[in-house]
């Protein structure tokens, strides 16, 4: 006989009854807070390590005040979870955060919880071009491999919010492009549900999965596309030659992913709309 009041026990097959939490690192940014989501709703404790833990901050979750930039909070923040999915990320910190803050974060692991597996979300194509965030990407999976902690490390490309804002980006009716600047925009949502799945399969893949959306759009047709969904008119485009390494690199194509990864969520477009509503 059971105690009604005891939490429910782990099934086989089914991880969303997990009864320790998982710490989301970046939980309330644009992939951290959809990961915070997706764990409450597959009835999962979430725990999210946060500068400053304000009200309304990832409803539903456990904050903890910390920040992987000194290392403070982390022990707190890592006390008993099963496993963490690190999104903490920063483009204008990328080597305090991205780098030493992922290693205080797998030293931190490696003391308190050292059988919790490491999500690692990193970028599709951060090994193929020298731009620095890249750079700092790649980097930062050199340490989650070097730690030693079990981990997966993901890949994925840009997510739609971001999409949104490179394409959008407009000074009245100009537009700055590089030419042949493709994207694959990501569903962070469905991101969210395959970081999740991430943290709990059973067989670890042996090279990190990329992760992209179901469909590649020009930089041309993304803009085109978000200036009549918002109802703007189509700002006139100004094309930036392939000159040096990083557009030469994207332009390319450095950032879609391969053939072999995995595709899925909504469109651009369904996106959206869907923001919209």
């Amino acid at each position: 006989m059971t105690d009604a009041a005891l939490p429910p026990p782990l099934i086989p097959g089914m991880p969303g009854l997990g009864r320790q939490p998982v710490l989301v690192t970046g939980g309330t940014g644009t992939i951290g807070s959809q990961v915070v989501v997706e764990l409450l709703e597959s009835q999962i404790p979430a725990r999210v390590l946060t500068r400053l833990a304000r009200p309304g901050a990832a409803p539903g979750a456990q904050l903890v005040e910390g920040d992987l930039l000194g290392g403070a909070g982390l022990e707190e923040a890592l006390t008993g979870v099963q496993a963490v999915i690190h999104c903490a990320s920063d483009a204008k910190q990328g080597r305090a955060v991205d780098v030493e803050g992922t290693g205080r974060l797998t030293e931190a692991m490696a003391q308190v919880a050292p059988d919790a597996r490491l999500v690692h979300v990193s970028i599709v194509g951060c090994w193929d071009n020298p731009l620095p965030y890249y750079r700092v990407k790649a980097e930062s999976e050199t340490v989650v491999t070097a730690s030693g902690r079990p981990h997966v490390i993901v890949r994925a490309t840009q997510v739609h919010e971001l999409v949104e804002r490179i394409v959008g980006a407009h000074l009245g009716r100009l537009s700055i492009g590089l030419r042949g600047l493709r994207f694959a925009p990501c569903d962070s949502r469905w991101l969210a549900t395959e970081l999740v799945d991430a943290a709990f399969e059973e067989q670890v893949p042996a090279e990190p999965p990329e992760l992209a959306g179901p469909e590649v759009l020009s930089a041309r047709e993304l803009a085109v596309l978000t200036a009549h969904v918002q109802g703007r008119g189509t700002p006139r485009q100004v094309r930036l030659p392939r000159v040096g390494g990083i557009l030469r690199g994207l332009a390319e194509g450095s950032n879609l992913p391969g053939p072999q990864a995995r595709r899925g969520g909504r469109t651009y477009a369904q996106w959206l709309a869907d923001q919209r509503r």
